[in-house]
């Protein structure tokens, strides 16, 4: 029987190929163009790393503190890959590409920082 988690991964890609693969039909027949094609091909990337996050502290570990690195680490990883879709479904281009990557930037740094905080105290 295949685990639940491989089953959710499986249907990413099977979702991301096929929108994917409608976004490229609907560009080359001429309903989108290809700024649209870029928004939503990068926004589900966006929703793809939110979802992660989402599911990140759903995992059981026993030990405190690692339960505490995952809730963090899943709140900055929800939290930028939320950013990063709603920049690239509404921001200007150029806005989307370098504010998205800072989003997810400043989210892994901020969860790093708390793993590095930790392991001091």
């Amino acid at each position: 029987m295949m685990n639940r988690e491989i089953r959710a991964a499986l249907v990413w890609v099977g979702g991301t190929a096929i929108v994917t693969l409608g976004g490229i039909l609907a560009f080359k027949l001429g309903y989108i163009d290809r700024d649209t094609l870029m928004r939503v091909l990068f926004g589900i990337n966006g929703l793809m790393f939110a979802w992660y996050g989402n599911r990140l502290p759903k995992t059981f570990v026993s030990d405190l503190r690692v339960r505490q690195v995952q809730r963090v680490s899943a709140w900055c990883q929800v939290l930028g890959g939320l950013v990063y879709a709603g920049l690239w479904a509404f921001a200007p281009i150029p806005v989307a590409t370098w504010g998205g990557l800072g989003a997810l930037l400043v989210g892994s740094g901020v969860a790093l920082g708390y793993c590095l905080s930790l392991r001091e105290a």
